[in-house]
């Protein structure tokens, strides 16, 4: 493998070590100091972290699976899927700059959100939002970063101008 094929999986390990890390120190700081009845409000009570335990997957669907289901649906699944998202930035040297970061965004949620299912038991969450007009669950880092990475994936497919070979494939 030449220099630039290492220093580019250098800097998506960087990039993904850094996305995992933030999530996981977060959650580990909440985890320490926020008990289940501290509520903490900032913008007039409009965000608040609150600590949750969430045993199932985004907004708690699942939550009250049990025995291998349970397992197979929210942990082997989704760390499958982790998995191969990472075997596809890893492998994929084609992949421009906006699709690599989106990816990379979501399969750093992703791990941080399984290693909490399979090491915790649940996923830490904390973070709520609600401005009346717009609210949500209560969610954690790794879940910004999900959302973060498939809305720039989204916008950018969406906004993507196709290129010659996609307008001659159309045009035949």
């Amino acid at each position: 493998m030449k220099a630039k094929g290492f220093l580019r999986i250098f800097l998506i390990l960087i990039v993904l070590g850094l996305n995992i890390g933030c999530d996981q120190v977060s959650k580990s700081i909440v985890r320490q100091k926020m008990s289940y009845d501290t509520q903490i409000g900032f913008l007039n009570d409009h965000i608040t972290l609150i600590k949750v335990e969430n045993k199932g997957a985004f907004l708690s669907v699942g939550n009250s699976l049990s025995g291998p289901l349970r397992i197979i649906l929210l942990n082997l699944l989704p760390l499958l899927a982790v998995a191969l998202g990472l075997v596809f930035i890893l492998t994929r040297t084609s992949l421009n700059r906006i699709t690599l970061f989106s990816v990379i965004l979501i399969v750093g949620g992703g791990f941080g959100n399984i290693y909490d299912r399979i090491v915790h038991g649940s996923v830490t969450d904390f973070m709520h939002i609600n401005f009346g007009f717009f609210q949500t669950g209560i969610f954690n880092v790794a879940d910004v970063s999900i959302m973060t990475g498939m809305i720039i994936l989204v916008i950018y497919a969406w906004l993507k101008k196709p290129d010659a070979e996609e307008i001659v494939e159309e045009r035949a």
